[in-house]
């Protein structure tokens, strides 16, 4: 089978391979991707002899305006040509070590390089060579993969796996990104394996994480990490979620089901990965909370608790720990309050102090709260989608009225300490503290003259003046 190559860097390469008689193949993500339909804007190009001297003769053919970046401990080099990465590399062999996953390399053939690959559809190579330009070299049935939307692996799926188990999670996101299936040996070979990411970094996990939630519908992701046994392995506070027990015929809903669905929802109006990942922690306070009172289930401070748990997840997994955490920490501290405000008749005092302490992120926090309605019961889901509308409105009335959001009260406690003479004391915060209050009240507006005269009136009480 021949595939059309129609951009014009793969007929330069073309013809630097053939004038060298050289062996060089478009191989990998880019020839699936191309096969899909899909735009890529990476080119793997594989070459039987130095991918970095490959890498040189094509820079110096395109012009001076061309570098070539050189990882000469990998045998790797690439250089940028209209916004596309081209890397070069030379065919290698593997093989591993049992408690490592980086491979002892040396050089090798197409077969040998095809062997290594993770899985079928990314053992797909097209020759750059004249004398076959186009051809698929297809030696373990990816394109009959690709057309099943299958996921498989070239050798056995056991041994691929075991070398190098980060492949565990790369099956994964494959399958949820492409809506493909895993085939089943290689999914029960997952299994099998799945405490081998023992061996794996932290980071690299992460980043296959990071990947699988970016994805159109990243539950689909987050199920099979669960049936393989990976998830509560890396991330056992979700996992902690399934289920759900009966108390005099009552029952509370699957919290891990629900989870997935409020991550789906958010996922139809975000590609911010973080606010998804306060979507997948928004109720992981929940298995801690649970109890059965008054003939009724109750999950009361989940919130609270979800937010301190998420400081040791965040450094098990190596996520960001400062403003990622912050944020995340936020929103499921706050997932609640909109819901309750959706709940109940709107106060402006209650919408003053949601937007207090959400501040910025208020409409993340929003985003978020509509996601959190998941009920089959549609009249329900229509209700409180009605109500949010209301509570946005108000947000955005308060705003503009009383400029809540992020606000700091317009006298501060030095001001206090001058005006009566004091000392750093409590009577000072409990001064500062009561002018804010106020405000969020609706007591008093949120100006300085106004403050100023509650300062005085709070300072009489007090018996200062």
């Amino acid at each position: 089978m021949r595939v059309d190559l129609k951009d014009e860097i793969f007929k330069i390469i073309g013809q630097i391979v053939t004038d060298n008689k050289l062996e060089a193949y478009v191989i990998g993500g880019y020839v699936r991707d191309l096969l899909l339909g899909r735009a890529s804007k990476d080119i793997d190009i594989v070459v039987i002899g130095s991918g970095i001297e490959l890498a040189e003769k094509v820079a110096t053919k395109l012009g001076h305006n061309i570098g070539v970046n050189v990882f000469r401990n990998f045998g790797t080099a690439m250089l940028n040509f209209d916004g596309i990465d081209i890397e070069f590399v030379g065919a290698r062999k593997e093989s591993y070590n049992r408690n490592s996953r980086k491979p002892m390399v040396e050089n090798g053939s197409l077969h040998d390089d095809q062997n290594r690959r993770d899985f079928t559809i990314n053992a797909l190579a097209i020759s750059l060579h004249f004398n076959n330009f186009g051809e698929l070299l297809d030696p373990f049935g990816g394109l009959k993969a690709l057309e099943e939307k299958r996921i498989e692996t070239p050798l056995n799926p056991d041994i691929t796996y075991s070398d190098d188990p980060l492949r565990m999670f790369r099956a994964i996101r494959f399958a949820t990104k492409l809506n493909f299936t895993i085939e089943e040996k290689s999914f029960e070979a997952i299994r099998r394996n799945k405490e081998r990411v023992e061996i794996l970094s932290k980071e690299r996990i992460a980043d296959e994480l990071f990947k699988i939630i970016a994805v159109e519908k990243p539950s689909r992701g987050f199920y099979l990490l669960d049936e393989a046994g990976l998830l509560e392995i890396i991330l056992p506070e979700l996992t902690n979620l399934k289920g759900f027990e009966v108390i005099n015929g009552i029952a509370y809903k699957d919290n891990f089901i629900h989870t997935l669905q409020v991550l789906d929802n958010i996922s139809l109006n975000t590609n911010d990965i973080w606010l998804r990942w306060a979507a997948v922690f928004h109720d992981i306070g929940k298995p801690s909370s649970k109890r059965f009172v008054g003939n009724a289930w109750t999950f009361h401070s989940h919130d609270f608790i979800g937010e301190k748990m998420l400081p040791i997840i965040f450094e098990r997994l190596k996520f960001p720990l400062h403003d990622k955490l912050r944020l995340v920490k936020k929103l499921v501290r706050l997932h609640l309050r909109p819901i309750v405000l959706a709940e109940k008749q709107v106060t402006d005092s209650a919408v003053r102090r949601l937007l207090f302490d959400a501040g910025n992120d208020i409409d993340d926090l929003m985003m978020l709260a509509e996601a959190d309605i998941t009920s089959k019961n549609y009249e329900k889901i229509s209700r409180y989608l009605s109500n949010f509308k209301i509570v946005r409105q108000k947000l955005k009335e308060i705003e503009e009225k009383d400029a809540i959001r992020n606000f700091q009260p317009p006298i501060d406690g030095q001001e206090i300490i001058e005006a009566f003479n004091l000392k750093p004391s409590k009577q000072v915060g409990i001064i500062k503290d009561a002018i804010k209050e106020a405000i969020l009240d609706g007591i008093i507006p949120n100006d300085k003259i106004a403050a100023r005269q509650y300062m005085v009136l709070k300072a009489k009480e007090l018996g200062i003046i």
